[in-house]
């Protein structure tokens, strides 16, 4: 896998406020409680988008295929 691959993968906590439509305090609470598998790179969070396709499908009891 190349790294734009990879890159594309990832969110940045903005994409990710946009994606879920919530707030900057609400999005911290999210990734610091680990209910989104995430991590930082600095001070940077990068969240994977099938681990918010995930959380969303917890929450929902929706399947995304």
């Amino acid at each position: 896998m190349m790294m734009d691959e990879l890159s594309e993968d990832l969110l940045t906590f903005e994409e990710f406020e946009e994606k879920l439509q919530i707030g900057r305090t609400t999005a911290y609470r999210l990734l610091q409680s680990s209910d989104i598998k995430a991590f930082k790179i600095g001070r940077y969070w990068k969240i994977p988008r099938a681990a918010v396709s995930e959380y969303i499908s917890r929450k929902s009891n929706l399947k995304f295929y």
